[in-house]
């Protein structure tokens, strides 16, 4: 019976540590994604400065 228990026990913080790992995994995957978005965005914000700049001196020709 006892070593019924300790089955039960081991097998209850086996997959205690597996949900808890595929949890750090989900997360893990979710902030390189998120980082990925920003880079994403910083390089489109990048991309339209020289047309910002191109528009202000048009601008400021008149």
């Amino acid at each position: 019976m006892a070593i019924l228990i300790v089955v039960i026990v081991v097998v209850l913080l086996a997959l205690y540590f597996v949900s808890v790992y595929n949890k750090l995994v989900r997360l893990r995957n979710r902030s390189e994604e998120s980082a990925a978005q920003i880079d994403a965005h910083l390089k489109k914000r990048y991309d339209l400065i020289p047309n910002l700049v191109e528009t202000v001196k048009g601008y400021a020709s008149h």
